[in-house]
């Protein structure tokens, strides 16, 4: 479902890198939409802002200023050059000098899904005076949540991108209709994702540059560091997730004292663009509480 104009405007914002290993500064490209409380909305692995395309205009109606951004190497942000470049610690030096660019003062309410919720940790760790509540959807935290076969991949650094950089759209979107399938008759609707979703998914992984897939080599374990947050979490789930093991993250929500928790029974991975409506309920009803 495309934003409407009317909501939201698309924006450009130079930000000052720290300095890493990122060769020069760069942009990111971000929707904007409300007024009131920020609320930050990080997306995953190969995907782009279009992941909050629903939850956005909710949010903004609710009397927030919502934010989703294209992280680094994502959807039209800042694209390095090298390899090297595509680690965790960049693209949160990204992330977080864009913050500081629009809210240098203001505590923030972060949303993340999957990366994006490893990224709202980390901020939340480094900055606790700087989020006011944290919405994790099916975070990614650690390693040991991956399968043991991925975890040997991740183990290893990636050498070269040219297969990723060569893969047509069509294979994308195959993949991505295959294991988004319904399977069974009990079903009214074929796929857990909706046509435009699916397409853009595809859409975002293509486009994305093929480096972004060393940055899951380099996170830091986040599993001992989470357990000194004092910040409102809801953690919030589809119990269906095939990418991330489910069971990680109750655990999670029991690390995080005081932590809400929120079970989607019917979704898999992605719980905020297959049952929107149910999940942005769940979301906008724990903020209520907090802010």
């Amino acid at each position: 479902m495309a934003l409407k104009a009317s909501l939201v405007s698309m924006e450009q914002e130079k930000t000052r890198s720290k300095p890493l290993e990122i060769s020069t500064p760069g942009h990111v490209n971000f929707v904007r939409a409300g007024s009131g409380v920020p609320a930050i909305l990080i997306h995953g692995l190969a995907a782009s802002l279009h992941d909050w395309d629903y939850l956005v205009p909710e949010l903004a109606s609710s009397g927030f200023d919502a934010c989703a951004l294209d992280l680094l190497g994502h959807g039209e942000s800042y694209i390095p050059v090298r390899l090297a470049e595509y680690n965790v610690q960049n693209v949160y030096a990204h992330f977080a000098d864009w913050i500081d660019s629009l809210f240098p003062a203001e505590p923030v309410v972060l949303i993340g899904h999957s990366l994006g919720g490893y990224l709202a940790l980390m901020h939340a760790i480094r900055n606790p005076q700087r989020v006011k509540a944290l919405v994790l959807v099916n975070p990614f935290y650690s390693l040991g949540q991956v399968s043991a076969f991925l975890r040997l991949i991740f183990h290893r650094p990636l050498s070269t991108t040219t297969f990723i950089r060569m893969t047509p759209y069509w294979l994308f979107r195959i993949v991505i209709d295959l294991t988004s399938l319904r399977l069974g008759v009990k079903y009214a609707q074929r796929y857990t994702l909706p046509e435009e979703v699916r397409q853009q998914t595809a859409r975002d992984y293509k486009r994305a540059a093929p480096g972004i897939f060393n940055i899951p080599r380099t996170l830091v374990e986040l599993n001992e560091q989470v357990a000194r947050l004092d910040i409102p979490t809801l953690v919030v789930w589809g119990e269906q997730d095939h990418t991330l093991d489910p069971a990680s993250f109750e655990r999670l929500a029991k690390t995080i004292p005081h932590a809400s928790q929120a079970r989607m029974p019917s979704s898999g991975h992605v719980p905020h663009q297959s049952d929107a409506e149910a999940f942005n309920m769940q979301v906008l009803e724990f903020l209520a509480g907090q802010v």
